[in-house]
């Protein structure tokens, strides 16, 4: 699975998406926002450190989740 933050423009807010494999969207959701729904993604119990890493991506560039 891949993680990119994507910058929002003036009232447009930030995004993350979370890309599988074949970079195909899985999930698209504010970046500024609770984490919800996790289990979907197979990501429960993982909220704090996706959050952290959330807060220290760099926008636009494309990364490897390993959490």
């Amino acid at each position: 699975m891949y993680i990119i933050k994507v910058k929002g423009k003036a009232k447009i807010p930030d995004y993350i998406q979370l890309r599988d494999s074949n970079f195909v969207l899985i999930a698209y959701f504010r970046a500024d926002r609770p984490l919800k729904n996790l289990d979907r993604y197979g990501l429960e119990g993982k909220e704090d450190e996706l959050a952290a890493l959330i807060s220290s991506l760099e926008f636009g560039k494309l990364q490897k989740l390993e959490l």
